[in-house]
């Protein structure tokens, strides 16, 4: 692995270009998860470029709260997360799926006023978003020291502690839990310890539990973008597998289950058809009103994040709710 050089920012590495790789593994999900029942396909391959683009209509939808509390948090409390971390000696702040680190950039700001020593390292799986966030901090700070790295998480923070000793802030934020299901989450939790000092910490973005209709609108909106969302999945699989869907014959369906705590979205076909993959040499039959399962959203409590703190070794040190207690960035200290 050869860091490449970037102008005035400190380094960017490529590690794990995965998006880049021809098999991105959705000839094999398709094949697995239209031929079991009920279907399902999963929600990592929402993400082309033009997945990419609806998500970002549906982060500035009104119906999609998430966005809008958690920015709430960072940007009214930046200063007190700051000092219950402890910036007085050099770190690193690590953004975990940082994108384009619209919310970290709230306390990259932060520190940079505070003329705090750390240096900021946006971990990505995607080479390209890591390169345009780099290009952009560097046109906003140009003394900013970064070190951009593609990769999947764990083996980031791996290679991160291989390179230097210095005390982590490790940000998880957006609500990426809420992606895993429960036992998931502990076990990403676990893992994530594992790659932890006692020094570090860890801010943790959790979807709270709420009215279950404001959670289903949020997945559900009235101006539909959440449904081109999912369907564009099958228009996806049209391109990439030269599939056959009729993207007028399924519609969009969420549900929310209060007790589980589960936001689950559907395509359902709304008449027998068949869809021909033929990529796969396959054809798929649907029943009417059959239903294809895309993704699930799972919504926390805060007894159970102290829960799955505990089962991992973790203290909750503090956490830090929106006005309306809605969303919940927690801070959790790696027990030794």
């Amino acid at each position: 692995m050869t860091p490449k050089a970037t102008t005035s920012l400190q380094q960017f590495i490529n590690l794990l270009p995965t998006n880049d790789q021809k098999d991105s593994g959705l000839a094999q999900d398709v094949a697995q998860g239209l031929s079991q029942f009920p279907k399902k396909l999963s929600s990592k391959f929402f993400y082309d470029a033009r997945g990419s683009q609806l998500f970002q209509q549906i982060m500035e939808l009104p119906e999609y709260y998430l966005t809008e509390l958690e920015h709430e948090i960072l940007d009214k409390q930046r200063k007190e997360i700051l000092f219950a971390f402890g910036t007085q000696e050099p770190f690193q702040l690590v953004d975990l799926g940082a994108g384009d680190a619209l919310k970290t950039k709230l306390l990259i700001k932060e520190l940079v006023s505070q003329q705090t020593d750390f240096n900021f390292v946006p971990l990505d799986i995607s080479p390209r978003q890591v390169e345009h966030l780099l290009e952009e901090l560097q046109a906003t700070y140009p003394t900013l020291k970064v070190t951009g790295l593609a990769a999947e998480y764990v083996q980031g923070l791996q290679w991160l502690n291989e390179q230097s000793p210095a005390r982590k802030l490790v940000l998880f934020l957006g609500s990426n839990i809420g992606n895993f299901a429960p036992g998931e989450a502990q076990q990403f939790l676990c893992e994530l310890r594992r790659k932890l000092s006692p020094q570090d910490r860890v801010l943790v973005g959790v979807d709270l539990r709420k009215d279950p209709e404001k959670i289903r609108r949020a997945y559900d909106d009235a101006a539909g973008v959440t449904s081109a969302f999912n369907l564009n999945l099958l228009h996806r699989i049209n391109q990439e597998l030269s599939a056959d869907f009729a993207l007028e014959q399924f519609q969009h369906f969420a549900e929310y289950d209060p007790v589980e705590g589960t936001m689950r979205s559907f395509l359902i076909s709304k008449q027998p058809q068949e869809v021909h993959v033929q990529a796969l040499q396959q054809t798929f039959s649907f029943e009417a009103w059959e239903a294809i399962h895309t993704e699930n959203s799972y919504k926390y409590s805060l007894r159970q994040i102290h829960e799955m703190a505990a089962a991992c070794q973790y203290e909750v040190e503090d956490y830090f709710t929106d006005t309306t207690h809605g969303f919940a960035d927690i801070l959790l200290k790696p027990l030794p």
